[in-house]
């Protein structure tokens, strides 16, 4: 009797030790850490963001010369030490005007999208909860958007309202609605079946109030992703619209119109396309990576595919 019992307390004692020495438990902002920072071109990604943030905000200090100061006595120079990218056609430094168009792109991608998701998660999430005509009337509206592609959308748009910052802004956050509005429908079409927000139509709530407070909030992660990928597209397209020439005023800097100056010097100084065509490609290359990364953490069934 006596061993068996010193064999029992062995157990006992073994069985607390391994209760006591569980290990601690994960927390979800530790596995969001986790599975956004597992791939390096993740990183990578989050790094050039952070640059050119960083050259948004201190471009008057980042940049060696004036970026609209004209100089026609050394035009088209090519790099050298007291100009590192050279100059352009009216002499003016091409590394200070690719910092200060760090501002512009980032000004444009980041108010477009707001814009865009702001009207999109609007429409869809009307149409996702209403149903019926609503939902009809609204994705059908949706679906005659998306027949034009996009960059041509927003190339006819800025073309009615004219040349400027305002108007490639408007143009850019109309043209990328229908993305926002087909996956906030969709969301909201399958959260509305839970049993959560029925009990909340049960107790009286307001479809307001049911749409707020239960649904939207639960449709945020996919859009998230969608709004953070469709900065760099809004980048791209912005250049794309600068480029050929509906866009921002000279002598506004951007790097589209900074692509299309240079393009027809590309023979004698093929960096005055080079440079800022490089910017835009690592910009919305970043952008799309940090995207997927976010995909990554927040959607599990989508985790470790591009």
């Amino acid at each position: 009797m006596t061993k068996g019992k010193n064999k029992m307390s062995e157990i006992n004692e073994t069985f607390n030790s391994s209760i006591d020495e569980a290990p601690p438990r994960v927390t979800a902002i530790k596995r969001f850490s986790r599975v956004f920072f597992a791939r390096r071109v993740v990183i990578f990604g989050l790094v050039v963001i952070t640059i050119l943030v960083l050259t948004a905000i201190f471009a008057p200090l980042l940049a060696p010369y004036d970026p609209y100061k004209q100089n026609l006595n050394n035009i088209l120079s090519k790099p050298n030490s007291e100009h590192w990218l050279g100059t352009d056609t009216l002499g003016r430094d091409t590394m200070s005007r690719i910092i200060y168009g760090t501002r512009t792109s980032l000004l444009v991608g980041i108010v477009a999208i707001f814009i865009a998701a702001t009207i999109g998660m609007f429409l869809g999430l009307t149409a996702g909860y209403m149903g019926g005509a609503t939902n009809t009337v609204i994705m059908r509206l949706i679906d005659a958007m998306m027949t034009f592609p996009m960059i041509l959308l927003a190339l006819t748009i800025a073309a009615l309202l004219g040349v400027g910052l305002k108007s490639i802004i408007i143009a850019l956050g109309i043209s990328l609605v229908p993305p926002y509005a087909r996956v906030m429908c969709g969301q909201a079409l399958a959260i509305k079946q839970n049993d959560y927000v029925m009990a909340g139509r049960a107790m009286g709530a307001k479809s307001s109030r049911v749409m707020l407070r239960h649904v939207a909030p639960n449709c945020f992660p996919p859009l998230i992703v969608l709004m953070t990928m469709m900065i760099g597209s809004a980048i791209l397209a912005e250049a794309s619209l600068s480029f050929l020439g509906i866009g921002i005023r000279p002598p506004g800097a951007a790097w589209g119109a900074m692509v299309s100056e240079g393009y027809r010097y590309l023979l004698t100084t093929p960096v005055l396309s080079f440079a800022p065509g490089l910017a835009i490609m690592l910009v919305v290359f970043a952008f799309n990576m940090v995207g997927d990364g976010l995909r990554d953490a927040l959607d599990p069934r989508l985790r470790g595919s591009i």
